[in-house]
């Protein structure tokens, strides 16, 4: 079994934590069974979050009576100390549990620090010497936040998007968080599910010691894949190189990674999907994108109020109503059959 340690934290792992956003997805029975299994076959490292609806519920619930056999990580979004609090409470509740291996702040615009106007950190730390976390962390997909994080000395661990689509400036954060003893957790790790070759992507992750990827599941047949590699990780063998190498020469670039930062939107558009509408055709089971549903969400499209929220909220710096529209045309010679999925 491959391990990973968090850096300073102690934290040691299998090299498959388990991402919870999706299975706010899923009924608790179905998210229960999941989480008990992946624990019962070697996962001990749960990532969730308060924005995750009713996520940290369903890992408390699954996890209730056996707090010292697992790691869990939460985050708050809260912009203040008052609703820092009030997050951590609700998380402790949810959760079922009087403390947090590792309590990170989830996507700030900015690093919080000691002494700021936030308060977030000074919070934090009243509740690390309460004992009701244990470590602090931050989650990010702006660099120079993540550098910012880095380079202040305050956090043990960072969690960026990185997968076999990053770049060298992502790699550079890896290599820093390395140096820095921090601990680095990878998010997006099949890209919002652009990456269809699970096997790949372990391999590619499997290159990085100090890298804990955390696979975001939501069906057995998922958790399955990401089981069977604990026994028989992925090689980097030539099939799985060129894999990634075509992949690269697909993906990279102004590509929507799904993050859904950008949202709400005020005209309604499902943007984190719309926006990379044609990636999805092309990588995914198109049914269910070109169902009456499915048209009813693209053509919202042509309701967008071009007030540039999107642009300005985009961590990746994209020209989000530019893409939108892009989209929208491939979306229609699909549907007109001018194109092929």
């Amino acid at each position: 079994m491959t391990t990973v340690t968090l850096g300073k934290t102690g934290i040691t792992t299998n090299k498959n934590g388990f991402g919870a956003l999706p299975i706010q997805r899923i009924s608790e029975e179905e998210a229960v069974f999941l989480l008990r299994k992946a624990y019962n076959n070697g996962i001990t490292f749960f990532d969730t979050a308060r924005w995750y609806t009713d996520s940290e519920h369903k890992v408390g619930t699954a996890f209730a009576g056996m707090r010292d056999k697992i790691f869990i990580a939460t985050k708050t979004g809260a912009q203040n100390a008052e609703d820092f609090r009030k997050d951590l409470e609700t998380s402790l509740a949810n959760l079922q549990t009087d403390y947090i291996d590792l309590y990170q702040f989830h996507n700030p615009a900015f690093c919080p620090k000691p002494g700021d106007e936030s308060g977030l950190y000074d919070v934090a730390l009243e509740a690390k010497a309460q004992g009701r976390i244990r470590h602090i962390g931050i989650t990010n997909h702006r660099l120079t936040v993540a550098h910012e994080a880095i380079d202040s000395g305050l956090y043990e661990t960072l969690q960026f998007p990185f997968c076999y689509l990053a770049t060298e400036k992502d790699i550079e954060l890896v290599e820093k968080c390395r140096q820095a003893d921090m601990g680095f957790i990878a998010m997006k790790a099949l890209s919002g599910g652009l990456i269809n070759n699970s096997a790949a992507a372990y391999a590619y992750l499997a290159q990085y010691d100090n890298v804990l990827p955390i696979w975001g599941v939501q069906r057995e047949t998922e958790l399955d894949e990401f089981l069977s590699y604990i026994e028989t990780p992925p090689a980097m063998t030539e099939e799985l190189a060129e894999v990634i190498r075509h992949d690269r020469e697909e993906l990279l670039g102004d590509f929507c990674r799904g993050c859904g930062y950008c949202m709400p939107c005020p005209a309604g558009i499902e943007i984190n999907n719309c926006a990379r509408m044609s990636l999805l055709l092309r990588r995914s089971p198109s049914e269910g994108h070109l169902s009456p549903e499915g048209q009813e969400k693209m053509r919202k499209i042509e309701d967008c109020i071009h007030c540039n929220q999107c642009k300005g909220k985009c961590p990746y710096g994209l020209d989000t109503p530019a893409l939108l529209q892009k989209n929208l045309e491939d979306y229609k010679r699909v549907l007109a059959g001018e194109a092929q999925v």
